[in-house]
């Protein structure tokens, strides 16, 4: 079975590697080599079905146009909180103290500065079924954004899914030099304020490498999931700043 081919059926998902039409997911270990990591197609943006699926490590990601594709690729990026790289021009930033941070004050704002055309990119994977998908997800406690102010302008911002001891990081924009940095820097140490253990970069890329993210093997990845991931939401973060 291709994406090409796929027909939907009752919310329902098809396992790619069987061909096989299933309530659930399978284990992450029957996940595609090319595309590395699609694991399932189908299915819907529900909260139960993304609840089960970031504990597992699979995460949903596709174009519009597209049916629902689910991933989990081999090796996960990750960034453990204590190995966050602060470069010099970015603890300048920080020390001038022109941005103001905040949490979770303007999710839906963050969501459209993700979802923004870029330069060079045409199309984006937050569509408008994950615009709502995620707020719902906000809504019931799990999702957060951060976001960066200048003279009380959104220059930048990132938004996530919280379980447990785990920040599944999805994405981040700047409309302003290091202002999405100054949002990582300031969710990383509200997370080691409340013993989180890693943020999930999801797939590895140069940018992330310079701010301390890493490759780690799936296996490691979800042995780390099985051990600090859970259903458990964050009560509070820290005042803003």
């Amino acid at each position: 079975m291709t994406v090409t081919n796929y027909q939907e059926s009752s919310n329902k998902l098809y396992w790619v590697k069987q061909n096989l039409l299933a309530t659930g997911f399978p284990n992450v270990e029957e996940a595609l080599r090319d595309p590395d990591g699609l694991i399932a197609i189908g299915g819907d943006l529900s909260e139960k079905r993304l609840l089960d699926a970031y504990p597992r490590g699979i995460f949903p990601w596709f174009n519009e146009g597209q049916p629902i594709l689910w991933w989990s690729p081999d090796p996960r990026c990750i960034l453990e909180l204590s190995e966050l790289k602060i470069s010099r021009s970015l603890a300048k930033t920080l020390s001038k103290g022109r941005l103001k941070v905040t949490f979770n004050t303007a999710f839906i704002d963050v969501l459209e500065g993700c979802a923004a055309a870029r330069s060079g990119v045409s199309d984006t994977w937050i569509t408008n079924d994950i615009k709502l998908a995620y707020l719902n997800l906000f809504k019931l406690g799990y999702a957060h954004s951060v976001e960066c102010w200048h003279d009380e302008k959104l220059v930048g911002g990132l938004y996530g899914i919280a379980m447990g001891k785990v920040f599944f990081g999805e994405s981040m924009f700047s409309r302003e030099s290091d202002a999405s940095k100054v949002c990582l820097v300031h969710l990383v140490h509200n997370l080691e304020g409340m013993n989180f253990r890693i943020i999930d970069c999801q797939v590895h890329s140069g940018h992330l490498q310079t701010l301390g993210a890493k490759p780690v093997q799936r296996a490691l990845f979800t042995k780390i999931l099985d051990n600090y991931c859970s259903h458990e939401k964050i009560d509070r973060w820290q005042p803003n700043i």
